[in-house]
């Protein structure tokens, strides 16, 4: 497969385990690779602030997992944004050193 050269978004359901199910159709047109380091931003949909960066690989189940942290950050005053929507963009890495 092919990595991801472009950045892509989409919008996303939080399911349980703090995992977001990345679009099938996204995955075959852009041919995403599991083994690919991607930038990954996340946010509340229609939330102009709590955005949040981080650096993941898709697992084979196309799930990408939101590290807990950041999850914590982005509720804010909430409990828990299972459910809920977010935008999600998926970038290459750059070259980690």
């Amino acid at each position: 497969m092919l990595p991801l050269a472009r950045a892509v978004s989409f919008k996303a359901v939080l399911q349980k385990g703090s995992r977001v199910q990345v679009p099938k159709l996204v995955r075959w047109q852009f041919k995403i690779d599991n083994q690919q380091v991607l930038e990954v931003i996340v946010k509340p949909s229609g939330s102009f602030a709590n955005v949040e960066r981080f650096y993941a690989r898709i697992c084979q189940d196309g799930r990408v997992a939101i590290p807990k942290m950041t999850l914590k950050l982005m509720e804010g005053r909430k409990e828990g944004l299972v459910g809920s929507v977010l935008e999600i963009e998926l970038r290459p890495a750059e070259t980690l050193r």
